[in-house]
Formats: structure tokens, C-alpha cells, sequence
């Protein structure tokens, strides 16, 4: 295409020096890049309207740019080439022009990815049920790659020999490895918990310390939980995929409680497991369905052991309701006269002669 160009300009004899010519040169390529702009910010912007996806939209919006500088580049090498300057100068100036090419389409990659990915995940999930929270993580790998990639490319048009590049990257990254082991193993722990998926954003959970709250950050390092005293715990992902953690939110957003009410011996035991189901019953975050239900568990050593097992709305509910719960039945056993046991201990003192 260069050597077209340039016997179109020498055809029409407007000069015979090689300046002008170049000058005429890059005329020629910025109406090219012009053309270029318009027919893509204009007739193919107007052919993307029609379809239902934004993602030519945003490449569209992302690409326009540096193909006009692409195109305008490649102009200026031509005429600097045609012009007959000095080697030096004609490869100082290809490596920078064409580096600031490289940048600006590795800028143009990140946002099309970035693009593609979040619309790429936001299909899956919606068949898969994986959760868009994996977004930021593929979105950093991504660009990570790109930026790599690009950083090639532009050492291979300063003719840097790559290969030492990578050997001492490889010897560097074998320190950097050594040095950061703890960070590797938290990095790739955030990647277990984001394709295993043992809790997502908003589940509660409780750890094996008895930690309980809600899931508020999955980050490449670390997890944090938010508690109830609204303590916010930071866990490094390492020690998550290590330790056994109980996911109230998992299958379902309600959680069933177990909540203990002791009676004492003697009491009607079908009027008491009546009284705790109506008591269940009274409170709006108790499921109806399925219906509470009340058992006897245990005989005790001072007490009846009873359990009352019902469903609630969200695991955020449950210190709440069980404190309602707790409430009621201690007002409606004083009503009904059954009694609320507790440890009696009698002390005997006996005087020796």
C-alpha cells in the first residue's frame, strides 16, 4: 500500500522534492484516518443501533480512536522513510510512534474485555448461577495479560531481545515467589473460593471459631465478614479454603432455628408443645410454612428438654427472633402456670462434737 502511495504522488508531478512529497504523504493518510473515523464513529455506530447487544457499541467506541492514530502513524513512517532521512532517525521515530500505538490499543483491549467479560458472566450466571462477583477477578487477570503483552511488543520494536527480558524475569519471579508465598496462596485462595463457590456476597456464615456474621467482600486476598456487634473481620483467603466454615445462606435464604425451652417435671407436655407452636406462630418472621413445630428432646436432670423448631425469613433475623421468642414463652408459662426450672442446690452444715 506504501508504494501505491507514494507513485500516486510522484504520478502527478507536483514535485520533485522528496519533502514535499513526504509532506503530501502524510496529507494523504490523515484524509485516510479521517475517512476511517467517520465511517466508524458514524455509518457503523448507526448499523449497531439496530442490534440488541451494546457490546458493538462499546467496541465501536473503544477501536475508533486508535485506528485513526494507527492509520496516522503509519503515514508519518511512510513519509519519513520516503524522505531519505537518517536510519537513526527513521528508527527512533517508528519505535515511539508505534509505541504510543501499542498503549493506546492495549488501552482499547482492557475496556473491549472488560466489556465481553462482564456481559460474558452476566449470561452464565443467569443459566449457571455463577456469581458476578467472579467479574473483578477475570477482569484483573485480563488485564494483566494485555499489559504483559503489550510490554512485548513494544520491546520488540526497540530490538530488546525478549529472551534475556524473560530470563530475568523468571529469575526475579522466582524471588518475588519466594518472598511473597503468602500472598501466592491468599491470590489463589480468592480463586478456589470464587469457582467453588462455598459463599457468595451476603450469606451468613460461621466460622470454625464461632464467628458468625455476613459476608460483606471477596477480594484476591481476603475475605471479610461482618459480624453481628458490627465487628468487621478480615480472613486472609488461604486460611478460609483451610477451615471449616458453616453457610447458613447456602440452599436457601431462610435458616431453621432449634431455640432450647425447658419445663418442669410433671408439666402437661401436649400443652406445652401447643403453647410453643401458637408463641411461633405470633411472630411475623416465623414461616408458616413449614409449620413450627415442637418436640420434646431431652429428659434433664432437673428439667423437660424442649425444642422449638421453626423457619425464618433471613439469617440476619435470628438473634431477633429468638429474643422474641425467648420473651413470650417466659409471659405465657407464668400465665399458664407452667414452670421454668432451675438448678436448687441445698447446703447442709453439720457441726462435729
Amino acid at each position: 500500500m506504501a508504494e501505491i502511495m507514494v507513485r500516486m504522488i510522484e504520478s502527478l508531478n507536483i514535485s520533485e522534492s522528496p519533502y514535499i512529497n513526504a509532506a503530501l504523504l502524510i496529507v494523504v493518510f490523515v484524509l485516510i484516518a479521517m475517512a476511517s473515523d467517520y465511517l466508524l464513529n458514524k455509518i457503523l455506530r448507526r448499523l449497531a443501533k439496530y442490534t440488541k447487544s451494546g457490546i458493538d457499541d462499546a467496541i465501536i467506541d473503544a477501536v475508533h480512536r486508535p485506528v485513526f492514530f494507527t492509520v496516522l502513524a503509519a503515514g508519518i513512517s511512510m513519509a519519513i522513510t520516503y524522505a531519505g532521512l537518517s536510519e537513526h532517525l527513521v528508527f527512533y521515530t517508528d519505535g515511539v510512534l508505534y509505541s504510543i500505538v501499542a498503549v493506546l490499543w492495549m488501552l482499547s483491549a482492557v475496556k473491549i474485555s472488560n466489556t465481553i467479560i462482564e456481559n460474558a458472566v452476566r449470561r452464565v450466571s443467569d443459566v449457571t448461577g455463577l456469581s458476578n462477583d467472579i467479574v473483578p477477578l477475570v477482569q484483573n487477570i485480563t488485564r494483566i495479560v494485555i499489559v504483559l503483552s503489550t510490554m512485548m511488543i513494544i520491546l520488540s520494536l526497540w530490538h530488546i531481545n525478549i529472551a534475556l527480558v524473560l530470563a530475568s524475569a523468571g529469575i526475579a519471579g522466582a524471588g518475588v515467589a519466594l518472598a511473597a508465598k503468602d500472598t501466592i496462596a491468599n491470590f489463589f485462595g480468592g480463586i478456589s473460593i470464587f469457582i467453588d463457590r462455598p459463599f457468595k456476597i451476603g450469606d451468613y456464615i460461621v466460622l470454625d471459631r464461632g464467628e458468625r456474621g455476613e459476608v460483606v467482600a471477596i477480594g484476591i486476598r481476603s475475605t471479610k465478614v461482618k459480624t453481628l456487634d458490627d465487628v468487621m473481620i478480615t480472613i486472609p483467603n488461604a486460611v478460609m479454603i483451610n477451615s471449616k466454615i458453616v453457610n447458613e445462606s447456602s440452599s436457601t435464604s431462610f435458616l431453621r432455628l432449634r431455640i432450647p425451652v425447658s419445663a418442669a417435671y410433671g408439666s402437661d407436655i401436649d400443652l406445652v408443645e401447643k403453647t410453643l407452636r401458637a408463641i411461633a406462630l405470633e411472630n411475623a418472621n416465623i414461616q408458616r410454612e413449614p409449620v413450627p413445630q415442637a418436640q420434646l428432646a431431652a429428659f434433664g436432670e432437673y428439667a423437660l428438654n424442649f425444642e422449638l423448631l421453626c423457619w425464618i425469613n433471613s439469617p440476619a433475623l435470628r438473634s431477633d427472633v429468638i429474643d422474641d421468642v425467648n420473651r413470650r414463652v417466659y409471659r405465657k408459662f407464668n400465665e399458664l402456670g407452667i414452670s421454668i426450672p432451675f438448678i436448687r442446690r441445698d447446703v447442709h452444715i453439720f457441726q462435729q462434737p
